[in-house]
């Protein structure tokens, strides 16, 4: 088996609950490294991207809250990207099930995720589904210079006049 990428994303609730210390060390059963970490807002832009194969659905515009973090005054998300063998499998079977309450009651969604009663899923994490998947969703969330390992092909740029914060 290669190596693969996979993005995970621990979401809004996930982060106002206090679970990023608990989901990073059941995460870490899987032996992967992780080869990228950020804590971020989602713009509007990015949680559509995101999403664009929901766009269709009836909750796209309150999952568009949800991972923006509309729902739980919580306006991050913590990014990663693990890196390793098998990652998507590992980490999908560790995760569970998208629906919280036919997940696995062992797994991070059956043991952290309920569902509100407007019927938003509030699973706490995303992994993507598959390589496909996990290649733009990696691509959308991270620049080639924020991953310490060399995912998929890049370019160097010179950008002029590029306006960037610095520390005063």
């Amino acid at each position: 088996m290669t190596n693969q990428a996979t993005l995970i994303l621990i979401k809004p609730d996930g982060l106002k609950k206090s679970l990023t210390g608990n989901i990073l060390t059941r995460l870490s059963e899987t032996k992967l490294e992780i080869v990228a970490a950020k804590i971020t807002r989602v713009s509007q832009g990015l949680a559509e991207e995101h999403y664009q194969h929901l766009k269709d659905k009836p909750f796209f515009e309150d999952l568009i809250k949800y991972i923006r973090g509309e729902l739980h005054n919580r306006r991050k998300v913590m990014a990663l990207v693990y890196w390793g063998e098998d990652a998507i499998t590992k980490c999908r079977q560790l995760v569970g099930s998208t629906n919280p309450e036919e997940a696995e009651a062992t797994s991070i969604r059956g043991s952290y995720g309920r569902i509100t009663t407007s019927g938003v899923y509030e699973n706490v994490i995303h992994v993507s589904s598959d390589e496909k998947e996990a290649q733009r969703e990696i691509r959308l969330w991270f620049q080639p210079d924020e991953i310490i390992v060399n995912l998929y092909p890049s370019k160097e740029v010179l950008e002029k006049e590029k306006k960037r914060k610095t520390w005063a």
